[in-house]
């Protein structure tokens, strides 16, 4: 996606190409495939599934043809991670890859060893209260299902409140601590939907259990760093260093 005499201008493929990803389920296909993907061009060029798909029915509302409609049902689907993963911006993640990203990101981190070592900040765990208990594993988090911008207010963001929501939010789940779980559309006291459609947050763990989210653990960070870079360099040899690590982040110390 570009911006050119003021317009925004999507990348893609011509209708008939063979090559076109035709369907949300081709395209969670594609990324269980090659195993993390972000929807939007990017400086590694091919490493989107806006490259991939035809750039006639963006935002057109037709869910058979429409990708932006594809990554809602697509998060709902729970097939693979959605959220914004890649230089804060969307993207996915197969559950084969998850845990490494996890590892990385987190650097082996649990969110609430995180706050202890004071490693998190005071408004990452306003938010991450409303989803953690205080137990272990699975039973680690409650059952709560809350639209995004529910959880701003009830968290004491907004006016006369804490400031940089989506900052704080987008952090969270750069760091895997939170994925995009579905989408859903306000309701009126009538209980009519209105509006664009909003974001529910749940923790990865509550999606695909606890074990399987943190099974990398066992192995040093820069190690999950290292696979998950090897991976895009394998996919796209030319691609340079800085535009990789810009997508997946530095290497940790």
């Amino acid at each position: 996606m570009a911006v050119e005499d003021g317009q925004w201008i999507m990348r893609g493929l011509e209708w008939n190409d063979p090559y076109r990803i035709r369907s949300w389920k081709e395209l969670v296909n594609w990324i269980n495939e090659v195993g993390f993907l972000p929807l939007f061009a990017n400086g590694v060029e091919g490493f989107s599934a806006e490259e991939h798909v035809s750039p006639k029915y963006w935002w057109t509302g037709v869910k058979k043809e429409d990708p932006w409609e594809w990554r809602e049902i697509i998060a709902a689907s729970h097939e693979v991670a959605y959220g914004k993963f890649f230089d804060k911006k969307a993207g996915f993640i197969s559950l084969e890859w998850l845990p490494y990203f996890a590892n990385y990101r987190r650097s082996g981190y649990d969110f609430d060893a995180r706050w202890e070592d004071g490693k998190a900040n005071r408004r990452e765990k306003k938010i991450m209260d409303f989803y953690l208990a205080d137990e272990e594993g699975d039973a680690a988090f409650k059952d709560v299902h809350v639209l995004s911008t529910d959880l701003k207010k009830q968290a004491g963001f907004g006016k006369d409140g804490e400031k940089n929501y989506p900052g704080i939010v987008t952090e969270l789940q750069m760091n895997t601590y939170l994925v995009i779980s579905e989408f859903e559309r306000r309701k009126n006291k009538r209980g009519e939907e209105y509006g664009m459609a909003v974001s529910v947050m749940l923790p990865p763990e509550k999606l695909w259990g606890y074990g399987r989210v943190t099974a990398a653990y066992n192995e040093e960070p820069v190690k999950s760093w290292e696979r998950i870079m090897k991976r895009v360099k394998e996919l796209y040899p030319n691609a340079e260093d800085k535009e990789v690590i810009r997508l997946i982040g530095k290497r940790p110390e």
